[in-house]
């Protein structure tokens, strides 16, 4: 067998760790934990180093069939599993086939029942059990009984404190009792575990007062309630006392105290306390601690709590009559002495692996062996569970088998342990045999047992497998422990089954109902999940419990599930309403709140809260303070963020560099350099070194003014940082070479990030936006596939940045292709989108005429508007199916439609080929009493042309040339491209002939279409520049919120 390095957690944990069993017994696997060593190596203290290096030895402990010890040096180092720091030491257990048996220790408790007992004991046992007139069955029955009867019946009562104490006095009363100090063990003992200190120091000082002199017994008992009371101090004290009456600590008292000192983390106190008490010597100022008061003056170098003042009256009563030191033997504190008690090595191996002090853990299991000490299930226990949570999971199975072998049946808790550890080393299946094993071998899972496993299947999302646990737990008449049920409702929750979360709250509520605590969990897995209505249900629904009251834990997280859900005016009401129901908020509270309302830009309520908090005389965190500049700075109430700056300071609340940050930053934004590098300044004053943020601030605020050579100064800097520049820093220096046409160096930028995969939407637009105002259309074009193709089209203004550049270079029929992608993803155009879309028209040949009209639609807000231009656009650049389908939308609705409209249809349809479904649309539009405008005849007259119909066309030229319209370039052109269509070149060359002559006096004609082109691509160059500066402020924002 061999035994590996280990881990401090506590026997029994939750969690689940590898591997699998056979029928008989756990069997060992190849698992990732090979064989290796247990508890490290001998270092060479006293040698000097020579020039090469030593290969540490490893010492191994081979147990034969006497058990003797004996070392062996082993070649091979095993380094930790899981990663950690390797221990430097090295064990290697080995029993062979022949090693004698030692049976364990005898007990006078089996499986947990008591002794029984004869003559009238059980009788009045059993009456004190089923009566509540405790007084009447004592008067009946326990008048004439012995000191050791006395002594079971006080012990049967020591589940309930009352019940002692009454008993006890009963006794008192009766005229032949004796005090011994039996009974006041069992008394204190009782009293200790409930906590009830006073009554506990009345009982000591009757003690004293009766002449009954406390025993090892009973000092051992004191340390024991006081250490598992979390009174650390207290118990030690405790140690002094029984020393100045001139008592030596028994071996069970001995381990009681390193059983304490371990539970509490004095690793190294309670391994110099075992030693000294090995050779007879108990160190007394080595346990004396700070705070602790002096027992012979009564005053310490720290304020004395209640609990210390009653321990300090405990020491003065119960030291009147100390033990004269010659009363104890001289041998007794100065011999050598071993433990003998199976319990004392239990205790030790436990300190040392706790400790990570696995050396020690082996060797005090090997003198086990070597002392002939009985081991018991606890010690094995023990050591599996060292090398376990150390990694060494081979180690622990060997550990198994050789407990088998000695006879030694493991319990429930061996199996708990294997449960966690292989549940740790990801094993599910094998934690999950665990947990099947138990009951294989006759035993039964219990509390631990049912908590780690539903713990581990929840964890993995298991829904089965915990209904299934869950199931056999109800058939054996088993609750659900209350620490489990927040890990079911939050399975439950993220997996979407709301009813059955709903249903097994209930039914634990039908249990026996849950603490604030547990409720408080439930109500988080809610709030996560943005599911308020279902937490507030959850919350609300305590009211119906009697006799609860809801925690300030419950309050805070129903605050944070309305917070999250921006709900602020429910939580606000919540938080006002909660001192009338009892319950009072805590600096949580209001922290939670200041921070949620400042993260809702409702700044003057954040500060509100911020100075009702501070008046009740909570100090708000740093995250409260920052929470409220940001806010300012978004709001770009630059000076009110400086009052809470300085009211911070003020506060004795020290800046962090998200504050410092938030500052910099905001003055950046505003181009206010001076006052960004003042806070600069602050900072370092502060001792705060600038992070990533804080420098592309900088970066941000000299690109503003356009300082370059600060800028880049500050860029070196952050490439010297470990991380590198960040994207936005990046971004930063690309605009502002950018704006100062350095397209040299902005590429170097642009590459490095795109070289690194870190190239973002903003380092793309700026590019292109450089390029395309450069003139180099063919690289923006580059740029702009790049983009496409790399997924970074997230938003519209993505999307409108490459349209943009897109329609700049004539690349019309993409842009359509890209308007179609962004509807399908449901970004819907914005004004910038049609903008672009205005300019694809006109480059498109679309009627100029027909595109005023749809902007003065558009412009007007009427129905439909914006839908027809998207159904335009589709036409114009070639993609009629989607066209067609967009027009289905509004031709089949049931409402009053606008001409431009069905101008819209009409122009589709045509385009389309489908003249029948062009026509059958204007006569629709007569039918609406709708008479055609300018655009209608452009449209008709095209459809007439390609259906051959030269007497429709006739009929409109005719309109034309008499007045019925004014003379008008595009209609003159549709109306001959219709002849020529038509193959009527004839009309078509006199219609030509008739253009001239009466659009000769408008000598402004074509310079006006040319003019619209113009304007239609400056307004595109503006439109590019301020998406571009779109783009960036939503990325700044991005920044500033973190």
């Amino acid at each position: 067998m061999m035994l590996h390095s280990c881990s401090s957690r506590d026997l029994g944990h939750e969690t689940l760790q590898q591997h699998f069993f056979s029928p008989s017994k756990l069997h060992i696997l190849h698992s990732p934990f090979k064989h290796g060593v247990f508890i490290g190596f001998y270092n060479l203290h006293n040698q000097s180093f020579s020039r090469r290096r030593h290969t540490p030895q490893l010492c191994t402990v081979a147990i034969d069939q006497s058990f003797d010890r004996g070392v062996k040096p082993s070649h091979a180092q095993k380094q930790n599993p899981r990663g950690g720091p390797r221990v430097s030491v090295g064990f290697k257990l080995q029993c062979n086939s022949k090693a004698s048996i030692l049976p364990a220790k005898s007990c006078s408790v089996v499986n947990g029942r008591k002794k029984k007992y004869g003559g009238v004991l059980p009788s009045i046992l059993r009456s004190l059990q089923s009566s509540d007139d405790i007084d009447k069955t004592l008067n009946s029955f326990c008048e004439n009984l012995n000191p050791k009867e006395q002594t079971v019946i006080l012990k049967d009562q020591s589940s309930s404190w009352e019940r002692v104490i009454r008993v006890f006095e009963f006794f008192k009363s009766q005229k032949e009792y004796v005090s011994n100090v039996i009974h006041y063990n069992i008394v204190l003992r009782a009293l200790g575990r409930a906590q009830k200190w006073d009554e506990l120091r009345l009982c000591w000082i009757e003690m004293a007062n009766n002449g009954v002199l406390p025993t090892n017994n009973t000092y051992g008992m004191l340390v024991d309630v006081y250490g598992k009371a979390g009174l650390v101090k207290e118990s030690l004290m405790w140690i002094k006392h029984m020393r100045l009456r001139g008592i030596f600590p028994d071996e069970v008292t001995m381990t009681t105290i390193v059983r304490v000192l371990k539970d509490a983390g004095e690793f190294d106190r309670a391994d110099r306390f075992y030693k000294d008490w090995c050779i007879g010597r108990v160190e007394l100022d080595d346990l004396e601690l700070d705070s602790m008061v002096d027992v012979e003056s009564g005053y310490g170098s720290a304020p004395v709590s209640f609990k210390h003042f009653l321990s300090t009256e405990l020491f003065k009563t119960g030291g009147r009559n100390p033990t004269p030191r010659n009363v104890v033997s001289f041998d007794t504190e100065n011999s050598v002495r071993k433990p003998k008690l199976t319990s004392t090595y239990n205790t030790l191996i436990d300190l040392y692996g706790k400790a990570g002090r696995l050396k020690d853990a082996a060797n005090v299991f090997a003198e086990m062996l070597k002392s002939g000490v009985a081991m018991d299930t606890i010690t094995f226990n023990t050591m599996i569970y060292t090398c376990g949570s150390h990694g060494l999971l081979s180690e622990a199975e060997s550990l198994l088998n050789k407990m088998e072998e000695r006879r030694i049946s493991p319990d429930t808790k061996t199996y708990n342990i294997f449960l966690s550890l292989y549940a740790d080393a990801g094993n599910i299946d094998a934690a999950l045999m665990c947990y099947r094993k138990i009951r294989e071998v006759g035993l039964f899972p219990d509390i631990v047992t049912h908590r780690a496993v539903l713990h581990i299947l929840c964890q993995r999302n298991m829904v089965r497998g915990v209904e299934a646990v869950m199931e056999e737990m109800d058939k054996s008449g088993l609750h659900i422990d209350e620490h489990s049920v927040p890990g079911i409702i939050k399975l439950y929750v993220n997996e979407g089954l709301l009813d059955h979360a709903k249903f097994f709250l209930k039914k634990c509520q039908l249990d026996g109902g849950l603490s604030s605590k547990t409720l408080a969990a439930i109500l988080d897995a809610y709030a996560e999940k943005g599911l308020w209505a279902e937490a507030e249900a959850v919350f609300h629904g305590k009211k119906d419990w009697a006799g609860q009251k809801k925690g300030v834990v419950e309050y805070n997280i129903m605050i944070k599930a309305y917070g999250n859900a921006k709900l602020y005016d429910k939580a606000f009401s919540l938080f006002k309403g909660m001192r009338n129901h009892g319950t009072w908020p805590d600096e949580c509270t209001y922290n939670s709140l200041v921070q949620m309302f400042a993260g809702g830009d409702l700044v003057n309520q954040a500060v509100d809260l911020l100075a009702e908090m501070q008046g009740a005389g909570f100090k708000p965190q740093c995250m409260t303070f920052s929470s409220v500049i940001a806010s300012y700075i978004h709001l770009g109430q630059l000076s009110d963020a400086v009052g809470i700056y300085e009211e911070m300071e003020k506060a004795g609340v020290k800046p962090n560099e998200v504050v410092y940050g938030s500052l910099i930053n905001g003055f950046a934004e505003t181009g206010q350099i001076e006052e960004a590098l003042q806070y600069y300044r602050m900072m370092g004053k502060h001792g705060l070194s600038a992070n990533q943020i804080v420098l592309t601030s900088l970066i941000k605020a000299y690109s503003k003014i356009g300082c370059l050579e600060a800028a880049k100064t500050v860029y070196e800097k952050m490439k010297d940082m470990d991380s590198g520049p960040d994207v936005v820093a990046s971004n930063s220096m690309i605009s502002l070479y950018s704006d100062l046409g350095m397209v040299t160096e902005a590429e170097s930028v642009f590459n490095s990030l795109r070289d690194k995969g870190q190239a973002d939407g903003v380092s793309f637009a700026v590019m292109m936006s450089l390029y395309k105002s450069m003139g180099m259309l063919d690289e923006a074009i580059d740029v702009a596939e790049e983009m496409k193709q790399s997924g970074l089209l997230r938003d519209v203004i993505s999307y409108n940045q490459v349209m943009t550049c897109y329609a700049t270079n004539g690349q019309l029929r993409e842009c359509g292709e890209l308007l179609h992608e962004m509807i399908t993803r449901k970004l819907w155009p914005d004004g910038g989108t049609f903008k672009v879309l205005f300019t694809v028209l006109k480059k498109g040949s679309f009627p100029v005429e027909a595109v005023r009209q749809l902007e003065s639609s558009c412009q007007e807000g009427k129905h439909y508007a914006k839908e027809a231009v998207i159904t335009s656009v589709f036409s114009v650049v070639g993609l009629h199916a989607l066209a067609l389908k967009s027009c289905e939308s509004f031709i089949k609705a049931e409402v009053v439609l606008d001409s431009f409209v069905y101008n819209v249809a009409i122009y589709a349809f045509k385009s389309a080929g489908q003249n029948d479904r062009a026509l059958n649309t204007f006569m629709k539009m007569l039918d609406q009493d709708l008479e055609p405008d300018l655009v209608t005849c452009i449209n008709l007259v095209g459809c007439y042309g390609k259906a051959g119909l030269v007497e429709g066309v006739k009929k409109i030229h005719s309109q034309l040339k008499h007045g019925g319209f004014e003379p008008n370039e595009s209609l003159f052109k549709a109306i001959i491209d219709a002849y020529r269509n038509a193959n009527r070149k004839d009309l078509a060359e006199q219609a030509s002939q008739e253009m001239r002559i009466a659009l000769e006096p408008q000598e402004h004609s074509d310079s006006e279409l040319q003019d619209d082109q113009q304007h239609s691509d400056s307004e595109l160059g503006e439109d590019q520049q301020h998406s571009d500066s779109e783009l960036q402020e939503d990325y700044d924002e991005s920044f500033l919120s973190l």
